[in-house]
């Protein structure tokens, strides 16, 4: 395993670029199992979770490349229904092979994909999404076993007790742009990461209305075609960046970092006395060599409320504000592993439910932690680039499912980072 080593007190600066979207281009690699003819991703970026996703696409029979950096092809000619517990279990976003499989061979056979760290996050609005498309569905040994020999349009709300899903909405929209009829989602999830998948597979021929909006509505069609498609960039990575210069007082560039993905984030920080400036509509600079921030109050919902996927972030930066925050994780409300590992930093962070209450002006130092996730991993880069003294970061492989090159990003800025292998 290698761990990071993060000497602190360095004021980020220079500028970075924000790679592609992970939660975007997962989905996208398995709506390349929907047609028989090669798809073309562009912008994708380089992680662990990507080359998982592609292992477990090659697995069910596609031929899958990485042709060029960034660049992937994808041909599925011929596929299997079946995708075993073996593979499933590395990554829980392979879940969403589970709607291509249904659409395009009418049976699946997936297995559930298991617990996760950061809490609940169960698939029963997917097998509820598919049984109203007319699919018979069952559990069975551990695994999801489609019939959809019978399916149809039909209409179906996706809501669940802390919103919509995203992979929900993904596996019910692949599933459905295959069905005879028409579909109609209801509450669906608005993410960027929806909306793009869904005009990749408008670029295919998918027949699909009301994109961005929680109402999707999808006309089934006979058969899809291979397409090129870039993906966007990642406005979680982008929101960390931004996050990382105020917390470090730097003066960066954020080339990638889409304002319209950003709205929440903006708003928050804006309240909290941060000066960050747009030129155009992707490009973003922050400077924080004056900055007195500002404690804060923060909620995360479903887009276009603010992330659960910067909740981790925004805590350490917190740390730095002039009073008390408080940030409440309604998405996953045991989404708070990075609070002992900031407290080992000198944090002062207490727990009442789903909410943090975090104390400000603290004076983070240096100190041995461990990375129980891939955004408590981000959070525990941005305190230890504030911190004072040395931070060493083990089991940094959550970090590379979600961040690629984050290391040499940094470095790029002037941080003291460096990458080690453990023993």
């Amino acid at each position: 395993m290698d761990s990071l080593i993060i000497n602190g007190g360095v004021k980020l600066k220079g500028e970075v670029k924000v790679s592609g979207a992970k939660n975007a281009c997962l989905p996208m690699f398995a709506a390349a199992l929907l047609t028989s003819q090669k798809c073309i991703l562009r912008n994708v970026p380089n992680l662990s979770d990507v080359r998982f996703m592609a292992e477990i696409v090659g697995a069910l029979g596609a031929k899958v490349e990485n042709v060029a950096e960034g660049v992937w092809e994808i041909t599925a000619k011929k596929i299997s229904h079946v995708a075993p517990y073996e593979l499933v279990r590395k990554m829980r976003a392979s879940i969403c092979v589970l709607g291509p499989l249904t659409g395009r061979l009418k049976k699946a056979e997936v297995s559930l994909p298991g617990g996760c760290v950061i809490g609940a996050r169960p698939v029963d609005l997917h097998i509820k999404g598919l049984k109203a498309l007319g699919c018979d569905v069952k559990i069975d040994a551990g695994y999801i076993k489609v019939d959809a020999h019978k399916m149809r349009g039909g209409q179906l709300y996706l809501g669940g007790r802390f919103g919509s899903t995203v992979t929900g909405t993904a596996n019910v929209l692949m599933a459905a742009v295959l069905a005879p009829g028409l579909t109609m989602i209801e509450n669906a999830a608005c993410e960027p990461e929806i909306e793009d998948l869904c005009n990749m597979l408008v670029s295919m021929g998918a027949k699909i209305g009301g994109i961005g909006s929680p109402m999707l509505s999808i006309e089934g069609v006979k058969a899809l075609h291979g397409t090129e498609h870039t993906v966007i960039p990642d406005r979680i990575e982008a929101g960390t960046w931004i996050i990382a210069a105020l917390a470090t007082r730097g003066k960066i560039t954020v080339k990638g970092a889409l304002k319209r993905h950003l709205g929440s984030l903006l708003d928050l920080l804006e309240r909290a006395n941060c000066k960050i400036e747009y030129k155009g509509n992707d490009t973003v600079c922050v400077d924080a060599s004056r900055l007195k921030l500002r404690p804060m109050e923060a909620v995360t919902l479903p887009y276009p409320g603010f992330p659960t996927d910067l909740q981790a972030q925004l805590c350490a930066l917190m740390t730095m504000a002039d009073g008390i925050s408080i940030v409440t994780e309604r998405i996953y409300p045991e989404r708070f592993m990075h609070v002992p590992e900031l407290s080992r930093m000198g944090a002062e962070i207490s727990r009442e439910g789903p909410s943090a209450i975090i104390v400000g002006n603290t004076k983070l130092s240096g100190a041995p932690v461990m990375a129980s996730d891939l955004r408590a991993s981000a959070a525990l880069v941005i305190a230890a680039l504030a911190a004072k003294g040395r931070t060493k970061i083990q089991r940094i492989y959550h970090l590379d499912r979600g961040y690629d090159s984050m290391d040499k990003k940094l470095r790029r800025l002037g941080a003291d980072v460096l990458r080690v292998r453990d023993e």
